[in-house]
């Protein structure tokens, strides 16, 4: 039993091998001068005789092939963490503390600044948390705006409203 399977595997291995070196190959020119070559023989075809059965090609740089994606633009969102929209600060010496959020993640270069009642705190800084001192009694609204390393704005905060809530001095 082992003979004839060793056998028949040899005969089909050799097969193959007979097979491949069988294969010719056909060259003409079309009607527009082009050559083109095939394994069908057409009328004025020249077949072309192989010394080797290895073809290989020349290696090609095929770098400028590869297209380059554009860098994702990345979308940043501001947020005004606390005091909470609508919130009520109660705090006698005017103090309130305004804690940012910004995703994703803002790289080195970028400034945030703080808007109070539509005026700048102070200038763009690297800093999400801010204090503010001496706040008046009364309703008051905060807006950031966020910078690129070139001081463009890439990111504006919804304006959020908070209440002073400060004892009377009377």
């Amino acid at each position: 039993m082992k003979k004839r399977l060793l056998l028949l595997v040899t005969l089909i291995l050799i097969s193959f091998y007979g097979y491949s070196g069988d294969k010719k190959i056909y060259s003409w020119k079309d009607k527009n001068g082009v050559s083109v070559f095939s394994d069908t023989p057409k009328p004025g075809a020249q077949e072309i005789k192989l010394t080797n059965q290895s073809l290989s090609m020349p290696t090609v740089d095929i770098s400028i092939l590869d297209e380059q994606q554009p860098a994702a633009v990345k979308s940043y969102k501001a947020v005004i963490s606390s005091p909470a929209d609508q919130g009520t600060v109660r705090e006698n010496t005017g103090s309130v503390y305004v804690t940012s959020r910004i995703t994703p993640r803002f790289e080195s270069g970028f400034k945030i600044q703080l808007l109070v009642d539509g005026t700048p705190y102070a200038a763009p800084s690297n800093i999400s948390t801010f204090a503010l001192r001496e706040v008046n009694r009364g309703e008051h609204t905060l807006q950031l705006k966020l910078f690129d390393p070139q001081g463009s704005v890439v990111s504006v905060s919804p304006v959020s409203t908070f209440y002073m809530h400060r004892a009377s001095s009377l």
